[in-house]
């Protein structure tokens, strides 16, 4: 492949879920040129709720209600975790980035301030989260107060039960209730599905024959609950459309995945990177990577004939092993493009505890890469493996994301500090 046909970037992001989107977007804002290589597919099943900081520690399962709080006790308990490695105060920076450019791409989040927030799930348990989409946050308050509430399904979703959750949640919520409803145009169709149905409402007329079935239903309901489907791309219409046409507030509840907020999601912050000039390669991957001083060289294929590119900076935001950032046999775990040293328990047989739900979580569920005080991945020596590469999100180490209910917050404060990193290592190269 030809040198001189490479194209130049300041950065090169590899990974496109949460981290990697988030890698990219504060590039772009910096001004860096960037490209980035990989599918966002990883982010159809995220439910649209931003964590933060919810359980600390996981052992206890000790839930907070001020993220910043689990952080400072994060740091006491857990100083090697990457969440404890980044200034809170940067934390704070990088979610109000990252929420002010999917807000400026038609998904609007509730404001953020101290607290994290409880979210009914679809089967009926309560989520704490910190960003909640606008078009779920009435029911935060719902909750909370224990207001009189009607949860709407449709005949034929088998992706949600009004009534499960409602009689998992009988006890301590008394005022909750449910219907079950046609879809109007679904009515001979014996299977629905929330994607379809959010296509549909985004038509006038499906909209309005909807609120219609649902009105007479209220009773004394001063909330209404129903699915995640208010539309694909155009939710904040169709939802204020509800409340309008309801005369009461109206909340999502986010469904299983793939879900129709992940859509919403990818679609927001694919609109991003557009906006922000940066560079995607989504059916991409990369077949070698080379680093000579102050440069990086990325063969990359899935392109006819591939592509090279060299870029100042690569960022790792490969994940771990559903994003294949790593994998495993059964002897141990590798980090998949350089074979960079994975943290990992010595012994296969110390992977996992005895019982699979143990409270602890499992030791191959904190494994990943080291790095330094500037996000640089260590070799087997404790050094940087390469002064200009980068690693962040869910493959850095010391961290049980999915336990502690951290999984965005890592992705976005870890990608932040990085490309802080980055930005200040540019500058100084000129």
């Amino acid at each position: 492949m030809s040198d001189a046909a490479a194209k130049r970037y300041d950065v090169a992001v590899i990974g496109a879920g949460m981290a990697g989107m988030a890698a990219a977007l504060f590039a772009a804002e910096r001004g860096l040129s960037c490209i980035q290589i990989g599918s966002g597919g990883g982010i159809l099943f995220a439910s649209g709720l931003l964590d933060l900081l919810a359980v600390q520690p996981v052992a206890q399962h000790r839930l907070w209600q001020s993220p910043f709080e689990a952080l400072a006790a994060l740091a006491r308990e857990q100083p090697a975790h990457p969440l404890a490695q980044v200034d809170p105060l940067a934390i704070r920076t990088a979610f109000q980035r990252f929420v002010a450019a999917l807000t400026s791409a038609g998904m609007p989040y509730a404001q953020m301030g101290e607290h994290n927030s409880n979210v009914i799930t679809s089967i009926g348990t309560v989520k704490t989260s910190y960003g909640v989409p606008l078009t779920m946050v009435a029911g935060v308050a719902a909750l909370a107060q224990r207001l009189p509430c009607l949860l709407v399904d449709f005949r034929g979703l088998r992706e949600f039960s009004a009534r499960q959750i409602v009689e998992t949640l009988a006890q301590e919520w008394p005022t909750l209730r449910h219907q079950r409803i046609e879809f109007p145009g679904f009515e001979a169709v014996p299977e629905v599905y929330a994607v379809h149905l959010a296509r549909a409402l985004e038509n006038r007329e499906t909209r309005e024959r909807t609120i219609a079935l649902i009105k007479p239903l209220l009773g004394d309901a001063r909330v209404v609950g129903l699915a995640a489907l208010l539309g694909l791309s155009r939710s904040s219409e169709v939802h204020a459309a509800f409340e309008a046409g309801l005369g009461v507030p109206v909340f999502e509840i986010p469904t299983m995945p793939t879900s129709v907020p992940g859509l919403r999601l990818l679609g927001a912050l694919e609109a991003v990177m557009s906006a922000r000039g940066v560079t995607r390669r989504q059916l991409s991957s990369v077949r070698s990577l080379n680093f000579d001083g102050d440069t990086a060289t990325l063969d990359l294929v899935g392109a006819p004939g591939g592509e090279r590119i060299r870029a100042g900076a690569v960022v790792l935001a490969t994940g771990r092993f559903s994003g294949r950032g790593l994998t495993a046999d059964r002897q141990s775990v590798r980090e998949s493009i350089l074979g960079l040293p994975v943290q990992q328990p010595l012994a296969r047989e110390d992977w996992h505890q005895r019982d699979f739900l143990d409270p602890t979580g499992h030791a191959i569920n904190r494994a990943g890469l080291l790095t330094d005080e500037a996000w640089r991945p260590l070799d087997a020596s404790g050094k940087p493996a390469w002064a200009n590469l980068f690693a962040i999100g869910s493959i850095l180490a010391e961290q049980d994301w999915m336990r502690a209910k951290c999984g965005s917050g890592l992705a976005i404060a870890t990608a932040w500090a990085a490309v802080e990193q980055i930005t200040q290592q540019l500058h100084k190269a000129g």
